[in-house]
């Protein structure tokens, strides 16, 4: 009973609402329209999110705290020949994959020329600035004696050129690992790709060579003139490219992910026009009826004026509360038009089952009475879950300020449907009672008047009269439509065409055979002198390949502490010793932390090595199976240890992208049941509307799986949005089934059908035409959102039309009427009359009476 009065009183309240906007239509259709105007004109702030990492990244990632840690315990100055695969910070690089086309060998004569060639021209590159040319030699990274640090794979090629020039053949490269000609070991797993090898690991053939160039980027200054190297860097490989066809080179920067990442905007911008055009012809058509006093095309127009007003005033909101634009907010107009349109549709279809006879007050009054509680409670939905999702318990960034900017977007698309949609309404409302067109808004003459005219004249002027409509057909309402008679790897978000995916593809193709390389970091004093203290070490690295001085350092210690005994203070002075007087052990001076105490003891307080996993690069689930392991076994030893690598920051997003889309549905879930049991007439609408949104939600991640879309940011905010889009077309539907009496369940789906179907199957039109300019825009990020989309529009549509009306013909509720029990008191009285109509017809008409 109380949900009954509850239902009736909001009912009553948008009654009223309507009624008052029907008698100041003026005012709420210029308000939302000044109001737009006034916030988008902060369009003059519009500022660029620079920052992947920032939009990607978990914000409370364990990597980040890693990497402040690795940064605190071995600065990038102390790690200078230790740059594999930019093992702590990205900062500024170059970096080339230069193959063949027909599968050559990159270290015959030939090829070692040319790659040799492609780095003194690399090293040649100039940055003009002000009174001074920046080479590469003034920005590189330097070594201790102050020359650049370059790939060692380039020292490797030139010890190669320089054998064969002498004819020397007692040179041979190893792979993984290599020696040089000073003693030095150097890890080129990820330098050389495509690689055949003879025994004892011994190169054959390699069918890739890749070079790496870092650069310096201590400040603003410095900064900008690396970011215009790797410029002048892509663009003089591109020209080497040029003139050496027979090589394919795949050029990369560190500048290169985020301004691929904002290029998918701009390879959107003709296919969001051409959606926009076949969406407005559209609603125009489904808002059309051959009638052209009733057909209200202008309506479609202007719903979609609605959406537009409401985005760009979110859109305002951003900006001048800091905000940054990046390439994610493409999905908010499909999130506001899936929402939008059907509001529109649903009032539209409401208005044409009011008497034509009302005011148009009166009229409106009905509309927002009929429709509004069921779009004010699906709008709620809408807050509920993107304002979770734009909540601090969101750990990405990007998810958060996309439910953050649509949260906004669609709390003012409601109030201008209210408003400005209601508005519009009302005015064309006035044109239809003084039977003007709906088109050129002038008095359509009856039709004894156009009987003279052209028959396209009449056509355009087609209209049905008040006294036109028979005495025994109802004037209430006219459903003659024109159309329908009755009612998760990051290159996943960059655009396609780009040195991202070109340079990612060449990489997943020749450099796969390891994992990026894992920085071992222990960072307590341990006893190192302790045998079963090296054991330990070693065991925790047992099955990676070690690339670092350390692990065969940490072997000739063991051994010679085995044979000696040397106590701790023997031990770290030999070891500082040995940096000192054996050359081959120089470099390791950057692995090791020591400490001087007041008694002159040192003492080594951290050190580092470096591992590769035999694995594949491609399969981001075995890397961070791979990384969880770790973080387990340093939890778990007896050591302490951490692991990093910059890649690991963005690894991270994996778990959590995995548990976002649970958690929301489930306190979505919750909050369906809890929230709408109090305002809806029966609270088994509440049982269906779940039941429906789960069948939704796990049909979409079905076909999500055969369609191989993986779970990323764009696809987890996609079902966030399912349950919304859900909960819009199948709320009325199953409203109007629950709450009907009297008649069979098959009459009740039916009339829920005839009711709602129209303003479902015109909103579903409308929304698909949007999308399917979205399948053409050569962007990962845009085709993942696509599939996503046209997933919930089509399984949604499926279950409205198909599996929601055939199960609810023999699932609760009955609909069977309940025969009262006859008391002998009270008898029924039948009173028989018989009727004759003039063709002699009888006709028994049974009046009863109690």
């Amino acid at each position: 009973m109380l949900r009954q009065v509850l239902h009736r009183g909001l009912r009553t309240c948008f009654s009223r609402l309507g009624h008052f906007i029907a008698s100041h239509p003026v005012f709420f259709a210029s308000a939302p329209v000044l109001i737009s105007i006034l916030l988008g004109a902060s369009f003059s702030r519009y500022q660029v999110e620079e920052s992947v990492e920032h939009l990607l990244a978990p914000q409370h990632s364990l990597a980040k705290i890693e990497r402040n840690l690795v940064n605190s315990l071995f600065p990038v100055n102390r790690s200078k020949h230790r740059l594999y695969s930019d093992l702590q910070t990205p900062g500024r690089y170059g970096r080339v994959i230069v193959t063949s086309f027909q599968k050559a060998n990159m270290l015959d004569q030939h090829h070692t020329d040319l790659i040799l060639k492609l780095h003194a021209a690399v090293t040649r590159i100039q940055v003009p600035r002000p009174g001074f040319n920046y080479t590469f030699a003034h920005i590189c990274i330097l070594n201790n004696d102050k020359t650049c640090i370059v790939d060692d794979i380039v020292h490797v090629l030139e010890e190669l050129k320089n054998a064969r020039a002498t004819n020397r053949t007692n040179f041979a490269i190893t792979y993984p690992i290599t020696h040089l000609k000073d003693g030095r070991a150097v890890y080129n797993g990820h330098q050389l790709g495509g690689v055949t090898v003879h025994s004892k690991d011994r190169v054959k053939s390699a069918e890739a060579v890749q070079l790496t160039y870092y650069l310096q980027s201590i400040n603003s200054l410095n900064d900008m003139v690396a970011e215009r190297w790797e410029s002048s860097f892509c663009d003089t490989v591109r020209l080497f490219q040029k003139s050496n066809s027979k090589v394919k080179m795949y050029p990369y920067t560190s500048s290169s992910l985020r301004e691929d990442f904002q290029k998918t905007s701009r390879v959107s911008e003709r296919y969001l026009v051409t959606s926009l055009i076949l969406v407005v012809t559209m609603a125009i058509l489904c808002c059309s009826m051959q009638d052209c006093v009733r057909s209200k095309p202008w309506l479609g127009l202007l719903g979609l004026v609605t959406i537009s007003l409401a985005t760009l005033t979110a859109a305002g909101i951003i900006n001048l509360t800091g905000g940054k634009y990046n390439s994610t907010f493409l999905g908010v107009p499909f999130v506001m038009l899936g929402h939008g349109l059907y509001g529109t549709f649903e009032m539209l279809s409401s208005w044409r089952k009011t008497r034509e006879d009302q005011h148009v007050k009166e009229r409106t009054a009905a509309v927002y009475a009929d429709s509004m509680l069921s779009f004010s409670l699906t709008t709620a939905m809408y807050l509920v879950t993107f304002g979770i999702g734009a909540s601090p318990f969101t750990n990405i960034e990007a998810a958060r300020i996309f439910c953050c900017n649509s949260c906004i977007a669609i709390f003012f698309n409601y109030l201008y449907v209210l408003s400005f949609y209601g508005s519009s309404l009302v005015f064309t409302g006035y044109i239809e009672n003084n039977y003007q067109h709906s088109i050129f808004c002038r008095k359509v003459p009856k039709p004894e008047a156009l009987q003279e005219k052209p028959a396209w004249y009449r056509f355009l002027l087609t209209a049905r009269f008040s006294e036109d409509t028979a005495d025994g057909e109802e004037a209430n309402t006219y459903e003659s439509h024109l159309l329908v008679s009755e009612g998760s790897d990051l290159s996943n978000i960059v655009a396609t065409a780009t040195q991202t995916i070109e340079y990612t593809t060449a990489q997943q193709k020749y450099f796969s055979n390891y994992s990026p390389v894992i920085g071992f970091y222990i960072y307590e004093s341990i006893e190192y002198w302790n045998t079963s203290v090296q054991e330990d070490v070693l065991e925790y690295t047992k099955g990676f390949v070690r690339i670092s001085w350390f692990e065969s350092y940490l072997n000739y210690l063991r051994k010679l502490n085995v044979s000696t005994g040397l106590p701790k203070k023997n031990f770290t002075d030999m070891l500082r010793n040995s940096f000192l007087k054996a050359p081959q052990f120089s470099h390791f001076q950057e692995d090791i932390i020591f400490s001087k105490k007041y008694n002159d003891e040192v003492d080594v307080v951290a050190s580092r090595m470096f591992l590769v996993a035999k694995t594949m690069e491609t399969n981001r689930e075995e890397l961070y199976d791979l990384l969880e392991t770790l973080r387990r076994l340093s939890v778990t030893s007896k050591v302490k240890f951490i692991v990093f690598n910059p890649s690991f920051v963005y690894m991270d997003r994996y778990a959590s992208s995995l548990g976002a889309p649970l958690h929301n549905s489930c306190i979505s879930a919750l909050f369906l049941l809890f929230f709408s049991a109090f305002l809806v007439a029966d609270s088994l609408i509440n049982v269906w509307l779940t039941l429906t949104v789960v069948s939704v939600e796990f049909g979409v991640i079905g076909f999500m799986t055969l369609w191989k879309v993986q779970l990323d940011c764009i696809s987890v905010l996609c079902l966030i949005y399912g349950i919304n889009y859900t909960i819009d077309n199948c709320a009325p539907l199953l409203s109007t089934f629950v709450l009907g009496k009297d008649f069979t369940r098959t009459k009740w789906v039916k009339n829920a059908l005839e009711v709602h179907g129209v303003a479902i199957l015109q909103s579903y039109l409308c929304y698909l035409v949007g999308l399917i300019p979205l399948a053409a825009v050569p962007s990962n990020l845009t085709c993942t959102l696509f599939r996503c989309l046209f997933l919930i529009a089509l399984v949604t549509f499926f279950h409205c039309f198909a599996i929601l009306p055939v199960i609810l013909t023999f699932l609760p509720p009955s609909k069977k009427k309940r025969k009262e029990k006859k008391n002998p008191e009270n008898r029924e009285e039948i009173e028989c009359v018989e009727m004759v109509d003039i063709d002699s017809t009888r006709v028994v008409d049974q009046i009863t009476t109690v």
